[in-house]
C-alpha cells in the first residue's frame, strides 16, 4: 500500500507503474511468507487459504491497473499545462 501512495504522489503515470511493479512484487513476497507461516504452524491451512487468494487477488488488481495506465493517454498532473489547472 504504501509504493502505491508514493507512486501516485509522484503524479507520473511511469513512477506510479514502477511502484506499482514494486508492489506487485512484495505481493510476491507476502506469499512466500505465507507459505513459510503455515509450514512452521503460525497459521492454519484455512488461514492460509483465505490469506492466499487474497494475495492473487491483490496482484491481479494491481496489474489491472497497469494494464490500464499502459494503455491510457494520462500521463499524470505534472504533465498537465498550466492552463489545464
Amino acid at each position: 500500500m504504501s509504493n502505491i501512495a508514493e507512486g501516485f504522489e509522484r503524479d507520473g503515470s511511469r513512477e506510479f507503474l514502477q511502484f506499482l511493479a514494486i508492489a506487485k512484487g512484495s505481493v510476491g513476497e507476502l506469499r512466500s511468507h505465507l507459505y513459510l507461516a503455515v509450514d512452521q504452524k503460525f497459521l492454519s491451512e484455512r488461514d492460509f487459504l483465505r490469506l492466499f487468494e487474497l494475495s492473487k487477488e491483490t496482484s491481479r488488481t494491481i496489474a489491472g491497473l497497469m494494464k490500464y495506465l499502459r494503455a491510457s493517454s494520462l500521463r499524470g498532473g505534472r504533465f498537465r499545462s498550466e492552463l489545464e489547472t
